[in-house]
């Protein structure tokens, strides 16, 4: 079979006043430069995730910020194909979020669990006001030994940066855990900023944002995971058809995204 080039999913609402999204095109270009990680990106915006075949034949999906979505349910989707059908998932700041609320309602029967930024007047808030927002900070984060999180940033501890206001409420933690979820990674003062899901290829999500590390020349640590997950993903999955098959979706590819 001849090389596919690894397709992932850009999930979110691309727009120029989110910093983060303005960084995609030269993390990608850094990794081909850099690392020989060269991938096909594609903008899927969040009303089109939820369509049926739209993430068909991605090698990845990366849940960007930028809450709220125009489609929480479309982000959620996003979610729960890549955690259902094993393909590697990196979610920053909102797509962390959402990566907890979708395990919380799919996999823990939470079936109100409900994000606080888009719906304030629910009873069981899931996503909570930081008590401190942490828009334009900076902070360490303890990573716990032994886990995905240690093994892709390569320390136990790491200093990284924010643009979020909303965070994990710490009441669901137990019941997360005990489906199955590991929160890998800590602030200060022990409040929740990675998860990781065990037995998934690839599944890794953190309240910071990897891609405002740096000067945006050289892709972070998460980011470089991603990638190389979906080469091996594209590696070992014999795709059902031809790349370039249309999925009602916005296309584009490499630093053109």
């Amino acid at each position: 079979m001849a090389y596919l080039t690894p397709r992932i999913a850009l999930v979110g609402d691309r727009s120029p006043a989110v910093r983060s999204h303005a960084r995609v095109p030269g993390l990608l270009d850094a990794l081909a430069e850099h690392d020989q990680l060269v991938l096909d990106a594609y903008w899927i915006p969040t009303e089109d995730a939820g369509t049926p075949t739209a993430l068909d034949g991605f090698d990845a999906i990366w849940l960007l910020p930028g809450s709220p979505y125009r489609s929480e349910a479309g982000a959620l989707a996003a979610v729960r194909t890549a955690r259902e059908r094993g393909i590697p998932f990196l979610g920053t700041c909102a797509g962390f979020q959402h990566a907890v609320l979708e395990y919380a309602r799919d996999v823990c029967g939470i079936g109100g669990a409900a994000h606080g930024e888009s719906h304030p007047e629910r009873d069981e808030l899931l996503i909570v006001p930081l008590t401190c927002s942490l828009v334009g900070h900076e902070g360490a984060v303890e990573i716990t030994p032994g886990s995905l999180a240690e093994r892709v940033f390569g320390t136990t501890r790491t200093l990284e940066r924010y643009h979020c206001a909303y965070g994990l409420n710490a009441d669901y933690l137990a019941r997360l855990r005990g489906r199955g979820l590991r929160f890998s990674g800590v602030d200060g003062t022990g409040e929740v900023r990675v998860l990781e899901l065990p037995g998934h290829p690839f599944f890794l999500a953190s309240l910071f944002q990897p891609e405002l590390a740096g000067d945006g020349t050289r892709a972070h640590p998460a980011i470089r995971a991603l990638a190389a997950a979906a080469v091996e993903h594209a590696s070992t999955v014999e795709h059902a058809s031809a790349v370039g098959h249309g999925t009602g979706v916005e296309h584009g590819t490499g630093v053109g995204v």
